[in-house]
């Protein structure tokens, strides 16, 4: 539901700025009036105070705005014997189109709007005179306070944006320091209980009980105290609308390779090794490591082929993205047009979750011609996966 301020146009500093300056340019209307020895023209009057209400959409329609002054204006200039002059509404409405609209929309308004505030009576279109040059000059001075303080309000912004940034840096490295001492306290806790535990299983039943009790309540506490410091570098975002899907791992690369097949670009696929079941956040690295791969292979090489070769070793765990594009080759081909390896974002997200595993990354143009992505992430096997299966050697090309 929209509230009243919402479907207003203009604050109550607006209505200030047009009433104070309606009040302003009546009474030197008024005063002009006087000293031209000529009554006062109710008709002209209503022009003036309209001029300066028009005021209320300045925030909204600059541009609008003081054109709708310009000609109001105009109109109660040619109409009666005072003699033009440059009024505060005008002076607002130009400074508003300064501030809020780009440096073309500026000089536009600043050349409309000395010629247009001189028109008057007489023989000529414009005063000839001291009041052209007068209006000129103010027309200058309102452009010029408007391009400082337009500077003045961008500088602030910026500063206020960098500050919050900084603010919100150091926020979460003490969230990062807390949450490192939590788990390295918590963790040494449960794995000095559990080892306690296994130790007195046999012969004393009751002390081994207690350890895991007291096993128990240090992870309870440790989920509670880690769930709270989460929550607090959430804030602010979106609810979720739908459950989280599970994070991709290795066994998801089928699903990538035949995407980029049908892409368009001819991927093969191989696996090396007793396969086995990879810690989530290693499995997560290959698989985003492929993925940006074989998007920038897609990007870079043009019509080539790619080949994807994922490695089980005994204690890590290699991939390869390698494809046959434009590159470095001894044949003479044209230099790559890729980001070489140490630039772009996509290979330093890449070398980013490499390094964080403990792995290495090598990105480069092959001698041979194409490109080279291969990662070495360590991936010891786990107590608990002595039951995998070691699976044979599985070879797939392009479909």
């Amino acid at each position: 539901m929209s509230t009243r301020a919402d479907r207003l146009t203009w604050t109550r500093n607006d209505a200030l700025v047009a009433v104070g300056a309606a009040a302003v340019d009546l009474t030197g209307f008024a005063f002009d009036t006087q000293f031209a020895g000529a009554p006062l023209e109710v008709t002209a009057a209503f022009l003036v105070v309209a001029s300066a209400l028009s005021l209320l959409a300045r925030r909204r329609r600059p541009v609008v705005t003081l054109t709708a002054v310009l000609v109001l204006g105009a109109v109660v200039n040619v109409t009666t014997s005072v003699s033009p002059h440059f009024g505060l509404t005008p002076a607002v409405a130009l400074y508003s189109v300064v501030v809020a609209r780009p440096p073309y929309a500026v000089l536009v308004a600043a050349l409309a709007t000395a010629p247009l505030a001189s028109l008057g009576q007489g023989g000529l279109p414009f005063d000839p005179g001291l009041g052209l040059l007068a209006n000129a000059l103010a027309t200058l001075l309102v452009v010029t306070t408007g391009l400082v303080v337009k500077r003045w309000q961008r500088e602030t912004e910026a500063n206020r944006v960098l500050l919050a940034d900084r603010a919100v840096a150091e926020e979460r490295r003490r969230i990062a320091r807390e949450l490192h001492d939590i788990v390295a306290h918590h963790i040494t806790t449960m794995q000095l209980m559990a080892g306690g535990a296994r130790a007195n299983l046999a012969h004393d039943p009751e002390a081994a009980r207690e350890a895991l009790v007291t096993l128990e309540g240090s992870g309870r506490m440790a989920l509670g105290e880690m769930r709270q410091l989460l929550d607090v570098l959430r804030a602010g975002e979106e609810p979720e609308t739908a459950p989280p899907a599970p994070q991709p791992g290795a066994v998801d690369l089928d699903r990538i390779v035949t995407e980029s097949r049908l892409a368009g670009m001819d991927t093969g696929f191989t696996v090396s090794g007793p396969v086995r079941p990879l810690p989530p956040t290693v499995g997560l690295t290959v698989f985003r490591v492929v993925q940006e791969a074989l998007t920038n292979a897609r990007k870079h090489a043009g019509d080539a082929r790619a080949h994807v070769q994922l490695t089980y070793r005994p204690d890590e765990v290699t991939v390869e993205v390698r494809d046959d594009g434009p590159g470095s080759g001894s044949g003479g081909q044209a230099a790559p047009a890729r980001p070489p390896g140490q630039g772009g974002y996509g290979l330093i997200g890449m070398r980013e979750r490499v390094a964080l595993q403990g792995g290495t990354l090598e990105a480069a143009p092959r001698r041979e011609g194409g490109f080279l992505v291969a990662a070495r992430l360590p991936a010891a096997p786990e107590a608990d996966t002595t039951g995998a299966t070691t699976a044979p050697v599985r070879q797939e090309g392009p479909r």
